[in-house]
Formats: C-alpha cells, structure tokens, sequence
C-alpha cells in the first residue's frame, strides 16, 4: 500500500523543514495538525511509514518510532524535478460548490495552478478570505489524498476584464491557452501539434466556464487576446467535470501519465 503523504507548512514554529539538518536517520515530531491525522484519524502505528512535503517538490519518506509522541525517523529524502509544462486550470465560479469540485479533481490528475474566475454568468460570488480559505483547503486535501510532491498554486481571483488581460500576458510568453466552448469549430485533439511544440517552461491554461456557459462576448475577447476556442467532443459537461476531462487528455498529450514518480534517495 502506498504510505500517505502529508503536507508540512515551512513557515509554521514547529515545521521540521526549519531545520537545515534534514536528513537519513534524522528524528522528528510531526506537528500537532498532522499527528491528529497520521495518528490519530489513520491510526498509524510504530513501524508505519508515511511520507511529508513541503508541497514544492520535497518529498521525505519515514517511519513511525514512537506513535504516542509522533516521533518519527527519516529513512529517505528527494525532490521530484517540476513538469517542464504546467498546466492551469481556470475555474469559472460556480454554485453548488462545483468549483471546489472541479480544483479537487484537477488537483488529483495534476494542475499546477489554479485561477478563480468570477464570468459574466457566475451565479456564485467570491468572497474574499472564505473563498480563499476554501479552495486553498480543497487544494491541499487533495494534494495529500493523491500523494503529490507539488501543490497547486492558487492564484489571485479575476473578473473577465482580468482574465483577458492574463490571457494576453501567457500568450505572448509563448504558452497556450484554450477556451472550452460547446460551439468552437475545434476539437482539442486539434491542438496536439501545438502542444507538442510548445517551448520549455511554457503553460497550458483551460478556461471553464460557469453553469451558464461562457458569454459569446468573453469568448471573443479572449479571443482576441491570443486564446483558442475549443470543444470537447458533443457532450455537454457540467461545471465541475470539463476542466478535469481536458486536463486529461493535455497530460496524456504531455507524456505525464508515462512518467514515474521517483522515489526519494536515501
């Protein structure tokens, strides 16, 4: 069975990664947050293994020594090389907590950033520090629940004004970015060829829209601004699944679901 992996906060007091003697055989205390979790909700138990990160690559493999204390000891230490493309999720805002929905899956297959969107047809409002709160959680639940080394950066909320302004900035940094849109005369597989020329450290963003669908005038901004509209297949999707299902098929396209993770060096 894979060992879980929890995230450690580098800023928090009592995080090991303060330490610069982060090493084989080292011993630490997990934090309180993670010792409820690990320990207590998971009921790990001495000579359980479990993996923590800082969620920037870090990837610390351990046992537990001492379950009544959270006492563990490091057996292995790595970092896992970041994706040479990231791939962005822009996440229209949506009711019924689909959103939130739609960043956990995203998270679980891979994003690397995630942009709120509050569009024209959002029925659902941002509200600032809830939000923020929310979708950071999801973000790191999901981080955790997938065993990911990298978490999603959650960037700053855009209206429609910003995104096309955003838009525009990827673009002409050489990255692609690509509208769903149920009426676009492309397919995604049409882009395939653009994918595989994209340059290094180049992205790949997919804009979402709200249950509503995109407005024809956002479109054509983003448009305008170097974006590509295109469709997935004839099915329509809610919300919460056509981000996962594009970003799917973009990881296939970038060789991800070949890719190992490897495992930490001792």
């Amino acid at each position: 069975m894979t060992a879980p992996l929890f995230l450690l906060d580098p800023d928090h007091d009592d995080s090991p990664l303060a330490s610069d003697e982060l090493h084989t055989g080292w011993r630490l205390t997990l934090p309180e947050r993670i010792r409820r979790h690990a320990l207590g909700s998971m009921r790990l138990k001495n000579g359980d293994q479990l993996e923590l990160s800082d969620g920037e690559g870090l990837r610390i493999s351990a046992q537990v020594r001492d379950a009544s204390t959270g006492l563990v000891e490091v057996t292995a230490v790595g970092r896992q090389a970041p994706p040479k493309n990231e791939l962005i999720l822009v996440q229209a805002l949506a009711k019924g907590g689909r959103d939130e929905q739609a960043i956990d899956m995203a998270t679980q297959i891979g994003v690397d950033q995630v942009l709120p969107w509050q569009a024209n047809r959002s029925i659902a409002k941002w509200r600032p520090g809830r939000n923020d709160r929310h979708w950071q959680a999801a973000l790191d639940a999901a981080t955790e629940q997938s065993r990911r080394a990298y978490r999603p950066r959650l960037l700053s909320k855009v209206d429609s004004h910003g995104l096309a302004a955003w838009c525009r900035k990827a673009t002409d940094q050489g990255s692609l970015v690509l509208v769903l849109h149920q009426d676009a005369d492309l397919g995604l597989d049409a882009v395939r060829k653009r994918v595989d020329k994209l340059p290094e450290n180049s992205s790949i963003a997919v804009v979402v829209g709200p249950e509503g669908g995109i407005a024809d005038q956002e479109v054509q901004i983003m448009m305008r601004e170097g974006a590509l509209a295109v469709r997935l297949g004839g099915n329509i999707l809610r919300a919460a699944l056509a981000g996962p299902v594009a970003l799917t098929l973009l990881s296939d396209m970038l060789g991800r679901w070949q890719s190992e993770v490897p495992e930490p060096s001792a």
